[in-house]
């Protein structure tokens, strides 16, 4: 009998020890919530693993996974591979969503990011001469940025009213010109000696070894363009994608990005605000 009832007790003090343990690790499992974030490779995905760093003490594990275009994030978003993200304006996404019938939402802005005009021959903007090619953006989003930046620095002007969403067919004056030339965004700063001059996104041209503040002979000053974190339609509720936007504006990250991006990529103040 004696046997038997230590047997007992040490059958029910094992099951309380696994009953312990099970909740201990459901527990665990709770608190640490796994979001992979998808963001352009250079200074996104440096500010992307500040907010991993940031995350971890709130009990969130971010993994970041880079990619070397503007297309593949949102491919692989909508194909369910990675969970939310950071790259990409709205207007980017609209355009995205409408050319290949998908349904990638917005949840929260995070920065303002410039582009910038650059060339290796020219020191000023009013140097470039009669007839110069110039790089540009082919995509229709930051072709149309690209044009507004052009137009910022005196090169070009535009028909009245076309702002909004211009094309080159929108260019109304071209006093000087100027032969634009069609690349994708990520081809613009390794061509750069192949033309007299070129919009560059500020991503690609830190990647590449150029200061923005420094060797842009214009830069874009325009908050229009801001840097959303985007998320299936199904998950736009998500409350732990919702925490990832708020963790973009912590102090932390906001000092990060004051500190290493000098201006060239803003924080914003309020990210759930259009």
């Amino acid at each position: 009998m004696k046997k038997k009832m230590i047997g007992i007790l040490l059958a029910t003090t094992l099951l309380a020890l696994l009953v312990s343990c099970s909740s201990q690790e459901t527990t665990h499992e709770n608190k640490e919530k796994t979001i992979i974030v998808g963001v352009t490779s250079g200074p996104f995905e440096k500010i992307a693993n500040k907010v991993k760093e940031v995350a971890k003490k709130e009990g969130i594990h971010i993994k970041v996974v880079p990619f070397n275009d503007y297309i593949v994030p949102n491919q692989a978003l909508d194909k369910g591979k990675i969970d939310v993200n950071v790259y990409q304006t709205i207007q980017f996404l609209n355009q995205y969503n409408k050319d290949r019938k998908t349904n990638i939402v917005p949840i929260g802005k995070v920065y303002t990011s410039s582009q910038g005009i650059y060339s290796k021959k020219y020191k000023k903007i009013e140097e470039i001469p009669d007839g110069a090619t110039l790089g540009i953006p082919n995509d229709p989003i930051n072709l149309w940025r690209g044009i507004l930046i052009y137009q910022d620095a005196g090169l070009i002007k535009l028909k009245p009213g076309s702002e909004n969403k211009a094309t080159l067919q929108d260019i109304k004056e071209n006093p000087k010109h100027f032969k634009l030339k069609e690349l994708e965004a990520g081809m613009l700063a390794p061509t750069l000696n192949s033309l007299d001059a070129s919009i560059i996104p500020s991503n690609y041209a830190l990647q590449n070894g150029y200061n923005p503040k420094k060797d842009a002979l214009f830069l874009e000053d325009n908050e229009r363009f801001a840097i959303y974190v985007a998320t299936n339609e199904k998950n736009k509720d998500n409350p732990d994608y919702k925490k990832l936007v708020e963790l973009y504006s912590s102090d932390e990250v906001k000092k990060f990005i004051q500190e290493n991006y000098e201006g060239v990529y803003k924080p914003v103040e309020d990210p759930f605000r259009n």
